[in-house]
């Protein structure tokens, strides 16, 4: 019987997660996926991210499920995304690949009750899991500051300082804490993807937080923009909600990302 780890991004997994049914507070998208498939885990549930553009917030549930690799995804209304415990508790499941499924996890099941369906499958192979290099690259504009496409805010560096950075990651708070790494950065602005608002707001709740540390900062509709890709986000991102900071450099809902990082970029 595998063993079940409860985590709320999947840029902090390490090999300490293998062989473990990961319930991740991370969206369902390619980049948490492959993060634990290298991480080699057992099975996985991710938060839906409201599906989004594309479907990209279980893309990486397919993808697993390609690879043989169990896996689903809970409703972002049944769950904050950021927060893997109360997925644990209160998720229900919105999608299950093939390999699930076949273990009888199913659309409506409670998260914990899947996990345990898929802890008692036999392991899978290590999977062979694409360079993830190349997330990080900064955007080719001019303006008065530098402007950074970072496909997760995990990649955010403290050389970043007073950028812009326009980012893949959900707008949730992981765990519920101030603490994570992009609001602990002195950034100029930030941009995130809303996953679809979900329980409690929680796709937006990182706005309020970096208004406080006078960053501006916007999230974009996931339906407008592939969470986890950063040049979607940039490309056809339109803007959703907007913090205090951000709507007195000019930013409002219902901008494309772009026109909005060209106002702060100073061409607009």
């Amino acid at each position: 019987m595998a063993p079940l780890l409860v985590c709320d991004t999947a840029t902090r997994l390490d090999r300490s997660a293998a062989g473990a049914v990961l319930l991740c507070g991370s969206h369902g998208g390619l980049l948490p996926a492959r993060l634990a498939a290298r991480a080699l885990v057992h099975a996985a549930i991710f938060n839906d991210a409201g599906l989004g553009k594309d479907g990209a917030g279980i893309g990486g549930v397919v993808w697993l499920g390609n690879h043989g690799i169990p896996a689903c995804a809970a409703d972002h209304r049944s769950a904050r995304i950021g927060e893997g415990l109360d997925l644990e508790a209160f998720g229900v499941i919105s999608h299950a690949n093939e390999p699930a499924a076949a273990l009888g996890c199913r659309a409506g099941m409670p998260c914990s009750e899947a996990a345990a369906r898929m802890a008692a499958a036999p392991p899978v192979d290590a999977v062979p899991v694409p360079d993830l290099a190349g997330g990080r690259s900064r955007l080719p504009a001019g303006g008065n500051r530098p402007a950074w496409l970072l496909d997760s805010a995990a990649l955010a560096l403290p050389e970043d300082r007073r950028a812009i950075a326009i980012t893949g990651s959900h707008g949730g708070l992981l765990g519920g804490r101030e603490d994570d790494g992009l609001l602990a950065m002195d950034l100029f602005a930030a941009f995130l993807n809303d996953a679809g608002g979900g329980k409690d707001d929680a796709g937006y709740a990182r706005l309020p937080s970096l208004d406080r540390r006078g960053i501006a900062a916007a999230t974009v509709a996931a339906n407008t923009a592939r969470i986890g890709e950063a040049w979607s986000t940039y490309e056809t991102g339109v803007l959703s909600r907007v913090n205090g900071v951000g709507r007195r450099l000019g930013l409002e809902e219902g901008l494309s990302a772009r026109e909005a990082v060209a106002r702060l970029l100073g061409f607009a």
